[in-house]
Parts: C-alpha cells; structure tokens; sequence
C-alpha cells in the first residue's frame, strides 16, 4: 500500500472517531504517532478541520436531498477529505483523489455509498486541475 493511500485512512479513522465521540482530531491523531504515512495524515486531518465550513457547505449543495449532518459518518469524511484534497491541496491529479475516495468508501461503508462519493467529488468544479 502507497503511503499516501495509508496517510488517508489514517486520516479517515481520525476524522471518523472525532465526529463520533467529540474528541479532538489532535487528541487522536496523537495515537498514531508511529505510523510511517503520518506525515500525510496530519496534512489532510488540519486541512480538513481548518476548512470544515467550507468543505460542509459545498458538499451539502451538492448532494441533492441530503445534508451532510445525516450523512452516514464515514461518508460524510471520505467526502471531507477528498474535497480538501480536490480543493486544496493540488499534488494528487483529480482522478486519482476521486479514485482513492471510492476505494475508502467500498472499504469502510458501502458499495452504494462509492457510486455517491464518486458524484458528489466529480461535482466539484476545480480550475486548471487534471
């Protein structure tokens, strides 16, 4: 497994586990601290905790008929973290973050909610992205 590939579910367990129990991303993010792909995961976590307004926002108005606050847990942070991804952080091709999202939605939550994360990501309008 690539280590970006481990950084992001690194990043999805902490963003999962902090919207459950109301911890901080940091207090958990703390626990992986051995972890070769932390590096990463940190990058993504702070990414997505820094623009969480923003990155709710659009993908609520995306997502025809569901706001991301019913949005099975893990789906709404595969979609949080791609849409950073997407956003903000321009090292990763288009493809490839909309890629690894499904690959982290069939993994963790449904074969339904892939075909979902893949719309809403392929939704988001990106400038001079590949």
């Amino acid at each position: 497994m690539s280590r970006r590939r481990g950084a992001r579910r690194i990043a999805l367990e902490v963003l999962y586990e902090s919207d459950l129990s109301g911890s901080s991303s940091e207090s958990v993010l703390s626990r992986f601290a051995d972890r070769k792909s932390v590096a990463f995961a940190k990058e993504l976590v702070r990414g997505v905790e820094q623009h969480r307004k923003e990155l709710d926002d659009l993908i609520g108005s995306l997502s025809e008929e569901w706001a991301v606050d019913r949005m099975p847990v893990i789906d709404r942070n595969v979609l949080r973290l791609g849409a950073y991804e997407l956003l903000f952080d321009r090292d990763t091709p288009r493809p490839v973050v909309i890629n690894e999202a499904i690959e982290l939605a069939k993994e963790y939550s449904t074969e339904d909610s892939g075909r979902f994360i893949n719309g809403v990501l392929a939704a988001i309008p990106i400038q001079g992205r590949e």
